[in-house]
């Protein structure tokens, strides 16, 4: 797993991101996170995830590649690699400060409570744990599990609306002139009350318009192609990056910033904000939402300069 938290990318402050990879069978063993969210993606490959919540409903389900799964804080929860390849996925959590080597394992648990204490909690010998480790495992590995039942069992979230998965890339996308863009929020998806998801499509030599989010910062994560990132920080400070796949961005909260793809092929982008409810005023809107004379007024220009302007449909300008 590789991680860019505060401590690697100190803009960071309010979101942190692994990119990890799992051999069909590996295991990302039993753990909860204590002091944030957990949002993921699946770029290609299959997994398996468990996972229980505090009313003791638990839920076992197999994602593909454009799925989305979302586990609240502290919620337990495991990951398994399944099918014939490798699967890599993005996990983004709404704690700039969280670290992936610092969760609550259950191999580590487990290893630091004496075997007489385990033995009366689950009803057998003491001795029934002297081979089990004595470290956090992480990472295990073992066979490829079989295929899920097709009834769940009793006491599921299966078919709940809380469920913890979306189906992200099977959503019929917003089209643009100058690409696509698949969002979902808590509105779509009901349990992630702190994290809304983006997969954006942006052409080549086409602009993710000049906007900025009341209500969250933007974590980026760039799957493919090239890009030029621009943040605008109030009092002149503007920053422009450039970006090619496998880099990560980042917009603190309330931040102008525009995206334009400066390469041959499709810039493909995975975004999370750190708020279930999606929020964003572009410039184009806040633009055409004023009368010409107060712009003229407001630019020192004359009022006829605002009558070409394009507002409508801006999104992604091709």
């Amino acid at each position: 797993a590789k991680e860019a938290t505060v401590a690697e990318f100190p803009v960071s402050q309010a979101l942190a991101g692994v990119l990890m990879s799992l051999v069909p069978g590996g295991l990302r063993e039993l753990h909860w996170h204590a002091n944030a969210a957990e949002w993921a993606y699946v770029i290609k490959g299959q997994c398996r995830v468990t996972t229980i919540n505090p009313q003791g409903q638990s839920q076992t389900v197999d994602f593909n590649a454009g799925d989305v799964w979302y586990f609240p804080r502290g919620f337990g929860h495991s990951i398994q690699g399944i099918g014939s390849e490798d699967c890599l996925f993005v996990l983004v959590f709404d704690n700039g400060y969280f670290s992936e080597f610092g969760t609550f394992s259950i191999s580590d648990w487990i290893g630091h409570i004496p075997p007489e204490v385990l033995g009366k909690y689950f009803g057998v010998p003491a001795a029934t744990f002297a081979n089990f480790p004595k470290r956090e495992v992480y990472i295990a590995k073992g066979p490829v599990p079989p295929p899920l039942p097709t009834n769940p069992a009793p006491g599921t979230l299966d078919n709940g609306s809380l469920t913890h998965r979306y189906r992200l890339l099977a959503q019929r996308p917003d089209t643009y002139p100058g690409g696509t863009n698949r969002l979902v929020s808590q509105r779509q998806f009901p349990i992630s009350t702190t994290v809304t998801g983006a997969l954006m499509q942006i052409k080549p030599g086409a602009l993710r318009e000049p906007h900025w989010h009341p209500n969250a910062d933007e974590w980026q994560y760039y799957i493919s192609g090239r890009a030029r990132l621009s943040v605008f920080g109030s009092n002149g400070r503007v920053r422009t990056e450039e970006f090619n796949a496998g880099d990560v961005g980042y917009v603190p909260q309330g931040y102008g910033h525009w995206i334009e793809n400066i390469g041959n092929e499709d810039v493909e982008l995975l975004i999370a904000l750190n708020n279930g409810t999606y929020e964003s005023i572009s410039l184009a809107d806040w633009i055409g939402a004023n009368a010409r004379l107060l712009l003229a007024t407001n630019f020192e220009v004359p009022e006829s300069t605002f009558k070409d302007f394009q507002t409508r449909n801006r999104f992604l300008v091709g």
